[in-house]
């Protein structure tokens, strides 16, 4: 099968079209060759794809300012002459199904090979649909669901499937690897992660170092990720305070690895880290991002909250005291844990790359 992918603009877009092409080419559907990803040149895209040895196409446009701007003239300008770029790479590429995953940069690609009739399907990660899906989905094939709640997000209810998070098949089969030792963590206690997402958050990080006096004293050990920008100044307010039950660390490579070894986590409420979460099944403190569009972090963490799977801790509440409690509840009660646990493996879609190349074959045996 040769395939277009199209995302970018962060990893929430970027990581679900990477775990389904590398599902693609675990079951022998697809090769390396018959794989084209199209993104930007300004996009993470541009560097993280050609890491993994992927052909990449970049193309030029930008997204539409939300409030009346000049910009968006050129945003207009930019998307007709994507449109004619994309419809090039398809006629050179010849691809058999053409899949967005979001991202602004999907939209001209999506579009294009909708009207040159060639099989398309977008998937949105988000309990809340982004503008470029809202846009793509009157005219693909397929719209692919990772939340049962983003279904009242299109009109389009015939075009709708859910298959849950191409990621989340990519780490539940990690297995053990006992990397909490290269913390100077003890793997048999029981071990609470925090952390703001890759960049890390200033909030989350001022709770962590206003609590740390109190964490140092519990049963149970943290590991604390700054984020890479933030780390020289948390080592600084942290010089002179050393507990054997805390690390600190600026970054974790390859989060899913060690993700198997954590009891709990708190922590952003991002589409990636949704899907890890209940495709391991982690009880969770999500502190949703009050900074992305439309709030759907909120949204996001509310659909695990209603089915028991995680705590939720709004950012404006966020403080010594709230981390603290929240902490406590969820780790010192190993009853509660173990509920939440459960739920949280019951939203997990294990084979969610599976079945959205299901979808991919059925749409293009149809044609």
């Amino acid at each position: 099968m040769r395939v277009i992918i199209s995302g970018g603009g962060t990893g929430g877009h970027i990581y679900p079209a990477l775990a389904l092409i590398q599902q693609l080419i675990d079951q022998n559907i697809a090769t390396k060759d018959d794989i084209l990803y199209v993104g930007t040149h300004k996009g993470l895209e541009s560097r993280i794809v050609p890491e993994q040895g992927l052909k990449f196409e970049a193309i030029k446009i930008q997204g539409f300012k939300r409030s009346l701007n000049l910009t968006n003239f050129k945003t207009v300008s930019l998307f007709i002459q994507s449109i004619k770029r994309s419809k090039d790479l398809i006629r050179q590429f010849k691809p058999d199904i053409v899949v967005g995953t979001g991202g602004y940069v999907s939209s001209s690609v999506l579009y294009a090979a909708a009207r040159m009739k060639v099989p398309t399907i977008i998937h949105e990660q988000n309990s809340i649909a982004g503008v470029t899906n809202k846009f793509l989905a009157r005219f693909v094939d397929k719209i692919a669901i990772s939340f049962p709640d983003a279904a009242k997000e299109f009109p389009e209810k015939k075009k709708i499937v859910l298959t849950g998070n191409p990621r989340a098949q990519q780490v539940a089969g990690i297995q053990s690897n006992q990397r909490l030792e290269s913390y100077h963590l003890d793997p048999a206690v029981p071990t609470l992660l925090i952390f703001g997402g890759s960049r890390g958050a200033e909030a989350i990080n001022q709770a962590f170092v206003a609590a740390y006096g109190e964490l140092s004293q519990r049963a149970y050990q943290v590991l604390f990720v700054t984020g890479q920008v933030h780390y020289d100044k948390i080592a600084q307010q942290l010089k002179k305070r050393h507990s054997k039950n805390i690390a600190v660390v600026p970054y974790i490579t390859d989060m899913p690895s060690l993700l198997v070894d954590i009891t709990g986590i708190v922590g952003r409420a991002g589409a990636t880290s949704i899907a890890e979460i209940t495709a391991l099944g982690l009880p969770a403190i999500l502190i949703p991002s009050p900074y992305v569009t439309h709030d759907h972090q909120t949204k996001n963490a509310e659909s695990l909250v209603r089915a028991g799977a995680a705590l939720m801790l709004r950012e404006d509440q966020l403080s010594q005291r709230s981390l603290l409690r929240n902490a406590d509840t969820l780790m010192q009660d190993a009853v509660l844990r173990r509920s939440m646990a459960a739920a949280s493996k019951k939203l997990g879609t294990p084979k969610a790359a599976d079945d959205l190349i299901k979808v991919m074959q059925e749409l293009v045996h149809k044609k």
